[in-house]
């Protein structure tokens, strides 16, 4: 079995999230999801709408997504890659080069983003509608 990883905050899940968690399954047997914790989301300046808890929730909903586990620091993810099995570790296109060195433990692929769409978008869009 090919295990697939990948990591985001994933917030105000849209079509963006859909079709990068689809085609990260399509790349293995197996999806396992690192989702920010809220504490994480603070120390990297983010906020999110949803608690974690209600972001696990909607992702472990998806068809595409196996399994979830938190994301709580920036080095975790060789331990994540090594403790799980992971083959195959899938960022998008924005993310290009800045996970190659997880190279010597999995395959490390960058998937294009979904043009048009983020959860700064909607976010911003939604702020402006007035």
């Amino acid at each position: 079995m090919k295990k697939v990883i990948t990591y985001g905050t994933f917030d105000l899940i849209h079509h963006g999230h859909i079709n990068i968690l689809k085609r990260a399954k399509e790349n293995g047997d197996y999806l396992i999801v690192g989702l920010s914790t809220d504490e994480f989301n603070a120390i990297k300046g983010k906020a999110a709408y949803h608690s974690y808890e209600e972001r696990k929730l909607i992702l472990e909903a998806i068809k595409y997504v196996d399994e979830v586990i938190p994301e709580s620091n920036w080095g975790q993810k060789v331990s994540d890659i090594t403790n799980n099995k992971v083959d195959l570790f899938v960022m998008g296109s924005d993310w290009e080069g800045k996970f190659d060195e997880l190279m010597d433990y999995c395959e490390v692929i960058y998937l294009p983003r979904t043009e048009g769409i983020s959860t700064t978008k909607i976010k911003t869009d939604l702020f402006n509608r007035k």
